[in-house]
């Protein structure tokens, strides 16, 4: 599964990988969180398209969103058949941008935290679904999920799922639902290669989503590591955070 990930690339570096029209300027994410908005790229006349949406789908057809379930993740092998993801794999594909993700592993109470990335580091795209929901009174949401697949064997030990990780060369055979239909694109729902993946243990920090800084993503120091101390999900620390200098930039997040 997937339930934090970061984006920490340059805005420019990940305009460049995915294509798109746009030129958003947004601040490196370390710790994106489950109804946060989140980077997306779609299909829009031909063009690949930046949008910020929910983490959290929301199928067109909820009749109130606040009492539905938060779907963060779609799983891969049923997307097709799902009635809350099937449209969305039709007709609303899209890759979510992202530089790595983390994963935990359960050891009794406690679980330890991972962070999983492209090895030599730089952003790569998830494989993503959308939805636009209106309510009665003429409100919209636009929202998300990740599609997940079976963990690769280097990571499988900490979790047995993982994010759909898509490389460069499947972006439009994802992203073109006009021409690629559901059943086609779902060929590309399979785990990544192992020998692309880098993982590491890090601090149980990310287990607090008010912490948001680059060290969240380092190696937790091997004496640490090889002690085994794990934090249930009320241990964890939160780091004061420092207020963010107003340098009249809006912020995507």
């Amino acid at each position: 599964m997937c339930g934090r990930y970061a984006i920490t690339s340059a805005p420019e570096a990940i305009r460049r990988l995915f294509g798109y029209v746009e030129q958003p300027n947004f601040p490196p994410r370390y710790n994106v969180a489950p109804t946060q908005p989140i980077p997306i790229v779609r299909l829009a006349d031909g063009k690949r398209r930046f949008a910020l949406v929910r983490w959290g789908l929301i199928p067109s057809w909820v009749k109130d969103p606040k009492a539905f379930a938060l779907l963060i993740n779609a799983r891969g092998e049923s997307v097709n058949e799902k009635p809350a993801f099937r449209n969305a794999m039709k007709y609303r594909r899209c890759l979510i941008p992202a530089d790595g993700f983390y994963d935990w592993q359960r050891q009794g109470k406690g679980r330890r935290p991972f962070y999983v990335s492209r090895k030599g580091g730089g952003p790569f795209a998830f494989a993503g679904l959308w939805e636009t929901w209106s309510g009665l009174n003429g409100e919209e949401m636009e929202s998300a999920a990740i599609v997940t697949t079976a963990a690769s064997r280097s990571i499988a030990h900490i979790h047995e799922r993982m994010p759909v990780v898509l490389e460069p060369e499947a972006f439009d055979l994802w992203l073109d639902c006009g021409k690629v239909d559901a059943q086609t694109a779902s060929v590309l729902i399979a785990p990544a290669p192992d020998e692309r993946l880098h993982l590491h243990e890090v601090s149980a920090a990310v287990n607090a989503v008010a912490n948001d800084d680059a060290s969240l993503i380092e190696p937790l120091p091997p004496q640490v590591a090889a002690a085994g101390a794990t934090l249930t999900e009320d241990q964890a620390p939160v780091r004061k955070r420092r207020a963010k200098k107003d340098d009249g930039q809006p912020s995507l997040f």
